[in-house]
């Protein structure tokens, strides 16, 4: 069954849109992105309602600050597959280490092969066209699906309706971008309806 992964970055009512996701529906992973000089303090609280949640905290290319903080693991963002075996050997064995390939084959087998707990395929915000983006990672998904058993995730998804269509494609977990600029609800919201959307029920 596929599940649902949240990324969310630090800032003003950051801990609310968590809460807000978290009470919508059952979340396996929160991506937390931290930007660089943030207080270690703002960081475990969201750790901490993630796993208390829970769901598997994961800190986006930090390890070091997961392990010092007892995060569940680490997600490589696109450019980032080399620092793997880093990762690993800063966390250890037990703790998840995810790498996003972006739309490379390529790095994603590596990944893949080196161990990872799952391979990801995403769209970076700079990507100009979304529809031939939306259309590769779909074809991606459903290529990794079919050949490996390394759990799969279509990472950057905004809406339902693309959650649908990912989870129909073979994705094992859909990485849902919670909305910074809208209020908690619309987290919240989002969960909701991408939970259904994947379950195959009519979103309301």
């Amino acid at each position: 069954m596929c599940q649902l992964m949240v990324a969310i970055e630090m800032g003003a009512g950051a801990p609310a849109r968590l809460a807000a996701a978290l009470a919508s529906a059952r979340v396996a992973s929160v991506v937390i992105t931290v930007p660089e000089g943030a207080p270690a303090a703002d960081v475990q609280v969201l750790i901490t309602a993630a796993q208390a949640g829970g769901a598997a905290a994961l800190l986006r290319d930090d390890a070091r600050l997961a392990r010092t903080l007892k995060a569940d693991g680490v997600h490589l963002s696109v450019g980032n597959a080399k620092a793997f075996g880093e990762a690993r050997e800063i966390l250890g064995s037990r703790a998840i280490v995810g790498v996003d390939a972006g739309r490379s084959r390529h790095e994603a087998m590596t990944a893949g092969e080196g161990g990872a707990e799952y391979v990801a395929f995403g769209i970076p915000a700079h990507v100009e066209d979304r529809v031939k983006a939306h259309k590769r990672r779909c074809e991606l998904v459903a290529w990794w699906s079919e050949i490996f058993e390394v759990p799969v995730v279509a990472f950057d998804v905004a809406t339902a309706e693309e959650a649908g269509h990912l989870a129909a494609a073979g994705a094992d977990f859909i990485g849902l971008n919670l909305p910074a600029a809208e209020p908690p609800a619309a987290s919240g919201e989002l969960v909701r309806a991408s939970h259904a959307a994947i379950a195959g029920e009519e979103v309301a």
